[in-house]
């Protein structure tokens, strides 16, 4: 009760079965594809410049 429903969205099994899980810090960062699937989940350490999410965010504006 009272869950975002968007917390809801990434963390639950049904809508997000690649991804789901609790969120452990505020800074998770969490890849969201053209069609609106999660695409990639990071941890909070990863940096937002780091090399694995910024090839990744590269792949998904390059997707067709």
């Amino acid at each position: 009760e009272g869950i975002s429903p968007l917390y809801k969205f990434l963390t639950d099994k049904e809508t997000n079965p690649k991804f789901a899980g609790d969120i452990t810090w505020n800074f998770e960062k969490f890849l969201i594809g053209k069609n609106g699937e999660v695409v990639g989940r990071f941890s909070p350490r990863t940096a937002p410049d780091a090399d694995e999410l910024t090839k990744a965010i590269k792949a998904e504006l390059d997707a067709k």
